[in-house]
Parts: structure tokens; C-alpha cells; sequence
């Protein structure tokens, strides 16, 4: 089968003089950096981010989070846990904290519920009731992926309270995030 060749007609300098303007007039990204000395990006989740219910008898500790490289303008963050695998047809929502404080640099293992920065707020997760819920796929189904996102946020908070869904505060971290940051394991029983 033969390749398809485009060709793009040659624009003129007025216009490459704007799309070169725009680039050098776009603000810099400061990398900002989500990792765990729980798991490493593409890791497996340990027994002590696993559930402890529906079966699974793990710790059901939060991780220990750190975070790095907070772009300009950051005043809060928005942290979620999401797992795309579980076979609901709209994922699971693990974690789900909003309204952490521009100074904070991470969390400790076990911080939810309790030893969350003040102000921080936890809103419900797909377990129903706010806080951490850990890993528990199907015994026997594929790994599945747990994707950690903090997102630097340009206001010191959200208009969201401890009842708001996860697909809500992903609305808004999505909407207003100056730049965000993943971390991904895995987890299979």
C-alpha cells in the first residue's frame, strides 16, 4: 500500500513572526515531580497499600508521597488515586484529597485520615466515605494500574467539600492546574 504524502503550503513570515511570538511568550513548565519511596513509576504497590475488605487483607495505608518543581503561581494541590482497570466501566476511584497547602512537599505513609497538611480535605472515593482506600482487583484478573496524580493548582482552594465525587475534583484539577504529575504502579492478586 502506497504512503500518503502531505504537503503543507509554505506560510509566510507574518505568521511564523506570531507562532514564533507565542513560544517565546509561553510560560516555562517547572517539571514538577511526583514520586514515592513506597513503589517506584512502574512499580508494584506493596501489601501496605493494599485494601484491608472486599476480600484483600492488606495494611490499607495511604502511601508516602513527595513531590518537587512546583510551577510559579502554585497555591495548592489536588492529589488523586485512580485505578482505569476495575471493571465498573468508569474506574475506581482510590484517593482523592483536595486543598493541600502550597508549602507541603509530600505526605507521609499512613497520612490519611489524620495526618493530612491542615487545610487538606478528602473527598469521597469510590469506597463511598472519604480516605484512602487501598488496591483490591479481582483475584486472579490482570494487574491493574494505579495512577497517582498531583496537580498544582493556581487558587489557595477549591470550591469542593468531603462529599464531592472524584470525577468532580477531576473536573475542576483538570480545569484550573497550572501543570500536574504521575505516578503509576501496579497490583494483581
Amino acid at each position: 500500500m502506497p504512503v500518503p504524502v502531505f504537503s503543507v503550503p509554505s506560510l509566510s513570515v507574518p505568521v511564523l513572526s506570531v507562532v514564533a511570538l507565542c513560544l517565546a511568550s509561553s510560560p516555562v513548565l517547572a517539571d514538577l515531580v511526583l514520586t514515592s519511596p513506597d513503589f517506584a513509576d512502574g512499580g508494584t504497590l506493596p501489601p501496605t497499600q493494599m485494601l484491608n475488605g472486599f476480600g484483600c487483607d492488606g495494611a490499607n495505608l495511604s502511601p508516602a508521597l513527595a513531590w518537587s518543581g512546583a510551577p510559579e503561581g502554585t497555591q495548592s494541590f489536588v492529589l488523586t488515586a485512580f485505578d482505569p482497570d476495575a471493571p465498573t466501566g468508569s474506574g475506581w476511584w482510590h484517593w482523592v484529597v483536595v486543598n493541600i497547602p502550597a508549602d507541603a512537599t509530600g505526605l507521609d505513609q499512613g497520612a490519611s485520615p489524620a495526618a493530612l497538611p491542615a487545610g487538606a480535605v478528602e473527598t469521597r472515593t469510590d469506597f463511598g466515605p472519604p480516605g484512602f482506600g487501598g488496591a483490591c482487583p479481582p483475584e486472579g484478573a490482570k494487574p491493574h494500574r494505579y495512577i497517582f496524580t498531583l496537580y498544582a493548582i493556581p487558587e489557595p482552594a477549591l470550591p469542593l467539600e468531603a462529599g464531592s465525587s472524584g470525577a468532580m475534583v477531576g473536573l475542576y484539577a483538570k480545569a484550573t492546574a497550572l501543570e500536574s504529575a504521575t505516578l503509576t504502579a501496579t497490583f494483581g492478586r
